[in-house]
């Protein structure tokens, strides 16, 4: 492992949250919210002096390091900036644990949403602000993961070459900073207008400010205990929708929506995506007459987000289903993605077509665009179904220890394995987080990093320890 390397990169992961604990001081001396100020003070200090520190330490190293150390860093980057991101929650007034700060600052920055703050409106206005920040700033980090790491030919494990991720070469440094600086302009654009559009809408400039940070990240913190008391007019559904679908759909999506060229040709699994919906929104509507709420519902599954305005007592199994879909392949959603089942769907009736008529000629193009379906994607898409439920019954076996039944058990593996906030949708909005075993919270941890990164990630990086030349 290149030690020096990894630790210089992860040097420099360290600096945004010293720049994000910057700006909750300012808040917090702007409105005079002067209780809490010290633990960002804090968090600077700590988080400016550890990432001056580890790349003063690997300033002279090669800055090359292969896709296994990689992967080492991406699991780093969620433990030591998590730890930054506990320290305002363990020194804040509200008695929080380190173990409970830790699991929050992990649920913000893998989007999941799982709090151990059961009633956020007794809160300091700078932790719930602190809270959408972890989400943001994890959104944003999984981004670059996408489009810098996890684009690796060799193990291409989430396939984002087979859709459009801008430009594709990063094969130069210039051309990696360069990528970055962009995922980094069009977040803080899309970031900004959702926001924007809130604000416009007669949502307060708080609530607006936290919520545009939740849906961007596909997140599920909210300001408040209800997303009913922000959303409520008609228009700020249409909104809160958009803003989900944003989440959902490609990332370049948005930038390429007047090139129609480039939208035809690589955004045909969005296309895929949003057929997916109308037919889940037709299914579930017929049961239903709940309009844009129930709209709200499917693509808040789809999106990993889990946030909803009506409570789900006979569909909750079928919207929990529908997290386990997730989103484009290169989005901040989590789950399968619905580019696997495509893939292994039509392999399948492929293979059975060959059966019946063996002279037939087999289109192997993924979503009828001109990106060929590989073996190699193929055996990948197989192994990340096997993968995920091998994940799932390892940690629903390790939760029911806790006592809090098998339904739950199995529910909460899902929401934790897709990143997903365990919502009314889901009937798991009474699950206490705080009363849960030390065993079970520490599991939740692991599986909400493995839920973003992949159990796969983690058999790629024993294997390189075990058989390491």
């Amino acid at each position: 492992m290149s030690l020096k390397s990894t630790s210089y990169f992860l040097g420099l992961f360290c600096f945004p949250v010293s720049i994000l604990a910057f700006m909750n001081i300012l808040y917090s001396s702007y409105f005079d919210y002067f209780l809490s100020i010290e633990s960002y003070f804090t968090t600077l200090i700590v988080s400016l002096f550890s990432g001056i520190g580890l790349v003063y330490y690997g300033k002279d190293s090669s800055k090359k390091i292969n896709f296994i150390n990689q992967l080492i860093l991406i699991i780093s980057v969620y433990i030591l900036i998590g730890f930054f991101f506990s320290i305002p929650f363990y020194l804040s007034n509200n008695q929080v644990t380190f173990l409970n700060s830790f699991f929050e600052s992990i649920s913000g920055l893998t989007g999941t949403g799982f709090s151990t703050f059961k009633n956020i409106k007794y809160l300091d206005p700078t932790l719930i602000l602190w809270r959408s920040t972890s989400q943001w700033i994890g959104g944003l980090y999984f981004l670059f993961f996408l489009i810098v790491i996890f684009s690796n030919k060799k193990f291409n494990y989430k396939m984002v070459l087979l859709t459009h991720s801008g430009d594709s070469g990063y094969s130069s440094k210039e051309n990696i900073k360069n990528n970055i600086f962009k995922i980094f302009i069009y977040y803080c654009i899309l970031s900004f207008g959702i926001f924007l559009l809130f604000n416009i809408s007669d949502i307060r400039l708080f609530n607006s400010l936290n919520i545009s940070m939740t849906l961007i990240s596909s997140g599920g913190f909210l300001p408040t205990n209800l997303l009913g008391n922000i959303i409520t007019t008609n228009f700020q559904k249409i909104i809160f929708i958009a803003s989900l679908l944003v989440s959902m759909f490609n990332f370049y999506l948005i930038f390429n929506i007047f090139n129609k060229k480039i939208l035809i040709r690589e955004h045909k699994e969005d296309l895929y995506l949003l057929f997916l919906s109308i037919i889940l929104i037709f299914l579930v509507y017929l049961n239903s007459n709940s309009g844009f709420d129930l709209i709200i519902s499917i693509v808040s599954s789809l999106s990993n987000s889990g946030l909803s305005l009506i409570k789900s007592d006979n569909l909750s199994l079928y919207f929990l289903f529908i997290t386990i879909i997730g989103g484009s392949l290169i989005s901040n959603t989590s789950g399968i993605k619905l580019a696997r089942f495509y893939i292994l769907l039509k392999i399948s009736s492929s293979e059975i077509l060959k059966l019946i008529s063996p002279n037939s000629i087999i289109n192997k193009t993924i979503f009828a665009s001109d990106n060929k379906i590989t073996d190699d994607n193929v055996q990948i898409s197989f192994l990340i179904f096997i993968s995920f439920f091998l994940s799932l019954f390892i940690l629903s076996s390790l939760l029911i220890l806790d006592n809090i039944g098998f339904e739950k058990s199995f529910k909460l593996s899902i929401l934790t394995l897709t990143n997903t906030v365990n919502s009314e949708l889901f009937n798991m909005e009474n699950l206490n987080f705080t009363n849960l075993l030390t065993s079970s919270k520490i599991s939740l941890i692991i599986f909400m990093i493995i839920g973003k990164i992949e159990l796969i990630s983690i058999f790629l990086i024993f294997k390189q320890i075990i058989f390491k030349d």
